[in-house]
Parts: structure tokens; C-alpha cells; sequence
């Protein structure tokens, strides 16, 4: 009971939930927020399982980040002075309606009726692998999903319209396909039953990710393509 009340001294209750809340955010591991705080890494792990329990049991959800920090220097970078990651624009660039053939607004709501069937669909998938519930503060600290969640919808749609080829998505999303291919499977059948019907695109495929980027940023690019089926 000693070590349990000195463990919790390093942290302050808004700090354990501000942790939290910047872990389940996917902004940085577990061991970048031990970096930045001074703090063992079991501390933080142990404050975001316990405090994560609480948000569950009071209904509260936090939804992902595109914004991925790997080092402290990165992150108080963002903070300080505005540096952000290059990756965090693709998504925004992918959601255009010109792309998705729905508004913004629209495939937010989508991505939000959709989060709860995902978040089950990961624990399901996490709990074969562990053969076990999962105890506190097991995940390590490590991001197991390569894709935010809302990404993964957003590529489906993407791929289920037409619009590219697996190998494209990998590239805009920095994956690699497998990790899409897994992706596609998992949501299409979350889609449907949401009542999405995909509307094909008209037009060839692009058949690179710089030809789909520059169809809505405007710049240069070399020619689409119709690749081979």
C-alpha cells in the first residue's frame, strides 16, 4: 500500500489524465511521455491503465490523432514552435469530397458511427492473439495499429470508388499493403452494414500516390493510368 501511494506521488490526478488523454490519442508512446516527464515508465503505464478504466467507465471516448510524435525533441518542437509531421496532411488531403464523394461532415459522421464497432473489432482481434483478457498496462506503450482508425475507413472508401490500387494507398498512408489489404477486410463489412454504397469514380485509376495528390492539390503530376485488373 506504501509503494502504491508513493507511485502515485510522481503524478498529479490532471496529469495522470492528461497522459491519458495524449496516449489514447495515439500522439506518442508511453515511453516518450516517460522521456518528457522524468518518470518511470511503469508509473505511466500503470497511470493511463488505471485512469483509462475510469473513462470507460464513464462512457468518455478519445478518438485518435493523425499526429504521431516519436521523440520528446518532436513533440515540444509541435509544441513550441509549429512543427508538424508531414504525414498528418495526407488524411486531411484524402478526405476531400472530390475523392471520397461524400462531404467532410458526412464521412465524419460515418467515421464516428463506425468507431464503436472498431474499437470491438480490435480488442476481439487483441484477445484471440492473447488467448486471455488483457491485464492492465500490458500494451507496453507500443501503438499496435499502423493506421488510425479513421484512416482505415478513409482508405476503404477510397479503394471500394476506384479511385487506386492497394500499392497507392500504401504509399499515401506509408503502410505497407498488407497492412491495407487488412484494413479493406475488416471495414467493408462495417461499411455495408452502415448502408454504404460506394459511387465509382469516372475516369481512369491513379496509378501513383503523386498523381492522386496532385488531382486535388492542383500541381503537377504524371499522367493517370488505367492499370491492368
Amino acid at each position: 500500500m506504501v509503494q502504491r501511494r508513493e507511485r502515485r506521488s510522481l503524478l498529479t490526478d490532471a496529469t495522470r489524465v492528461v497522459i491519458t488523454v495524449v496516449y489514447l490519442r495515439q500522439i506518442c508512446s508511453q515511453n516518450v511521455l516517460s522521456e518528457m516527464l522524468e518518470v518511470n515508465p511503469n508509473s505511466i503505464g500503470q497511470a493511463i491503465a488505471e485512469t483509462r478504466q475510469l473513462l470507460n467507465q464513464h462512457g468518455l471516448g478519445v478518438s485518435p490523432t493523425t499526429l504521431r510524435f516519436t521523440t520528446p525533441n518532436a513533440l515540444t518542437d509541435f509544441l513550441d514552435r509549429g512543427v508538424t509531421p508531414t504525414r498528418p496532411r495526407v488524411p486531411r488531403v484524402l478526405s476531400d469530397p472530390a475523392l471520397t464523394g461524400m462531404t467532410r461532415p458526412d464521412l465524419v459522421q460515418m467515421i464516428e458511427r463506425l468507431a464503436a464497432h472498431q474499437a470491438a473489432q480490435v480488442e476481439r482481434r487483441r484477445y484471440r492473439r492473447r488467448g486471455a483478457e488483457r491485464l492492465p498496462g500490458a500494451r507496453g506503450g507500443v501503438f499496435l495499429q499502423k493506421i488510425t482508425d479513421p484512416e482505415r475507413i478513409l482508405a476503404t472508401v477510397l479503394y471500394q470508388r476506384g479511385l487506386c490500387t492497394r500499392q497507392v494507398l500504401a504509399e499515401l498512408f506509408d503502410v505497407r499493403p498488407r497492412t491495407i489489404g487488412t484494413a479493406l477486410l475488416e471495414v467493408r463489412p462495417l461499411l455495408e452494414d452502415d448502408g454504404y454504397v460506394p459511387t465509382p469514380v469516372a475516369g481512369p485509376r491513379f496509378s501513383t500516390a503523386a498523381a492522386l495528390l496532385a488531382s486535388v492539390l492542383g500541381t503537377s503530376a504524371p499522367d493517370t493510368e488505367q492499370p491492368p485488373c
